[in-house]
């Protein structure tokens, strides 16, 4: 089914850069669902998140690309379902022969940038810098600035920006949200200075609220009766908001809030292990960051895909809830809408849809399904009907299901997903069955390179990498990063306060 290409009043075609919105994309790392102060937290207060969901377009029905990070950032850059990108799961790399977000900007006159968490460059392991010959760094897909690292990062960061030589790097200090937030207004306003009328297009991938947790005293404060970790791991979130918060009040001050979209979302659902919950002893499946939610981050469960967004562009967007389903593959087709340019501006199979038409009212149902497959397994969202499709075996690589593995939930009486209907509708589980097969067959045909100009792969990827142990153009600063690791060891360790 086509992306929507007759543009709402809201979204016309913007034919001059001059009238092109600047665009602010960030997301957050390992947030769920739950962990904002606007769902009604028990303990984490989230004022400037709140203030923003007040003030923009609140999407309670928001889903990550996948159940892991590498994949969403995949899905939000090209508008696909991850697999076709070749991103299988975290720390896999993005093809080459992918079309993205900052490409197509970059051809209409848009300055682009990116600023933190990469992780599409084939490499796992604890975040470092990205170097500047690493064949899959931010500007190989369009970014032309960026200071960005490849994985998460904590306090006191040290960054890699686009122009040193390789292992010069940039020792940053500070909570990481407010680093590169800080990084991004600065770019920012030189931009402006030199050239007000060209629009911008920013990308702020937080390190947060990935563990390890390093935070600041007087952020955990507010969690003094809590766990170590669930002070350290609030902590990094209420300097988070606070980093939203300056990032709102820089683009005000730059003169520039009410032309920018400023579109915040998270990469996946929250964490299972026991460390992340409230208080210690707590053993139950209710992990607080995706209550009232089934399921965590890697699970294709609601709490795993399900994640917090708001979309605030005060010039153009009224304040409002919306139900609507949406997603991060739909970002690049309403980005496209919103700056007019066309859908073949995408690779021919794409997987979103655009949401110009939820800025001037609510469209009561979503016209395309949206899929999700992933370590063997898969859900297929139709209205308000969710398939979930169980790998059962051991290798990941390898899909086997049997009839308990495959669960059909009605999202509208039974959000928490708390039993199958798949034997009392047996009509419409067939059907999502069938629409679930064909999706997964395209991926395969997309796996293949049948997506690209070419029709085929140009050269095979490359599996994903630990710097740690694995010889690539990272190891020779081996030491340089054993050292920064140290560092942020003596970080997360718990004080006498604690």
């Amino acid at each position: 089914m086509a992306v929507c290409v007759v543009f709402c009043s809201v979204c016309d075609a913007r034919e001059n850069s001059e009238d092109r919105p600047h665009i602010v994309l960030v997301m957050a790392d390992d947030q769920g669902w739950g962990q904002t102060g606007y769902y009604g937290h028990p303990f984490l207060k989230t004022p400037h998140l709140d203030d923003m969901a007040a003030h923009g377009l609140r999407l309670d029905r928001f889903y990550a690309g996948g159940p892991v990070c590498s994949p969403t950032r995949a899905t939000v850059l090209t508008g696909r379902t991850h697999e076709r990108t070749g991103v299988m799961s975290h720390g896999y790399p993005l093809r080459l022969q992918e079309k993205t977000i900052p490409q197509a900007l970059a051809e209409v006159g848009y300055v682009t940038s990116h600023f933190g968490k990469w992780h599409l460059n084939g490499i796992r392991g604890a975040g470092v810098p990205i170097l500047s010959n690493d064949e899959r760094r931010p500007d190989v897909f369009g970014f032309q600035h960026w200071l960005s690292v490849t994985n998460f990062f904590d306090m006191d960061p040290l960054m890699g920006r686009r122009g040193k030589p390789a292992g010069v790097f940039e020792k940053k200090r500070g909570d990481s949200s407010e680093v590169v937030v800080s990084e991004a207004l600065r770019f920012l306003e030189e931009q402006l200075m030199k050239n007000p009328n060209a629009p911008t297009f920013t990308v702020i991938w937080f390190g947060t609220p990935h563990a390890p947790w390093a935070s600041l005293e007087s952020d955990r404060d507010p969690f003094a009766k809590l766990s170590f970790q669930a002070q350290r791991h609030y902590g990094e979130l209420v300097a988070m908001d606070r980093s939203i918060g300056a990032l709102r009040s820089g683009l005000q001050k730059l003169g520039v809030a009410d032309n920018t979209l400023l579109w915040f979302s998270s990469d996946n659902g929250g964490l299972p292990n026991k460390d992340f919950q409230p208080t210690v002893g707590q053993f139950n499946d209710s992990v607080d960051g995706m209550v009232p939610l089934r399921g965590s981050k890697g699970t294709l469960y609601e709490g795993g895909l399900r994640v917090p967004s708001v979309i605030e562009w005060p010039s153009q967007i009224e304040p409002k809830i919306s139900q609507f389903q949406a997603g991060a593959v739909d970002i690049f087709p309403t980005i496209l809408e919103v700056v007019g340019l066309p859908e073949e501006t995408m690779l021919p199979v794409h997987d979103g849809v655009s949401l110009c038409q939820l800025f001037d009212g609510e469209s009561s149902e979503r016209n395309k399904p949206m899929g999700f497959r992933w370590n063997g397994g898969g859900a297929w969202i139709h209205g308000r009907y969710k398939l979930v499709v169980l790998n059962t075996s051991k290798n990941p690589k390898k899909s086997k299901q049997n009839k308990e593995s495959q669960e059909l939930f009605d999202l509208v009486a039974d959000p928490t997903e708390s039993k199958s209907i798949a034997q009392e509708k047996p009509i419409i589980f067939q059907n999502l069955m069938r629409e679930y097969a064909l999706f997964s067959a395209s991926i395969d045909e997309s796996m293949l390179g049948r997506d690209y100009p070419l029709g085929r792969l140009k050269a095979s990827d490359p599996e994903p990498k630990r710097w740690t142990s694995d010889e690539t153009i990272y190891t020779p600063f081996r030491k340089v990063f054993g050292e920064e690791q140290k560092l942020l060891n003596e970080l997360t360790k718990p004080t006498k306060s604690d």
